[in-house]
């Protein structure tokens, strides 16, 4: 798995998460859905994403968006 993959799998799980526990306790849940579609729409247009930064640190290798 590349960096790229990685990344987007991680923003895919977060928002499913979100969304149960939206369903399951609370609608303030949806404020976590809400960070991480900022998060992803900053990171389009910088290039800078913090889960990126992360995955770079425990070793998965870079793909072509995040370098």
């Amino acid at each position: 798995m590349n960096l790229d993959r990685a990344v987007i799998s991680f923003a895919g799980v977060m928002v499913l998460v979100s969304l149960a526990l939206t369903y399951f306790l609370s609608p303030y849940w949806l404020l976590l859905t809400l960070f991480i579609g900022v998060n992803l729409l900053q990171a389009g247009f910088t290039g800078f994403c913090p889960a990126a930064w992360a995955f770079k640190k425990i070793g998965i290798r870079a793909g072509h968006a995040f370098r």
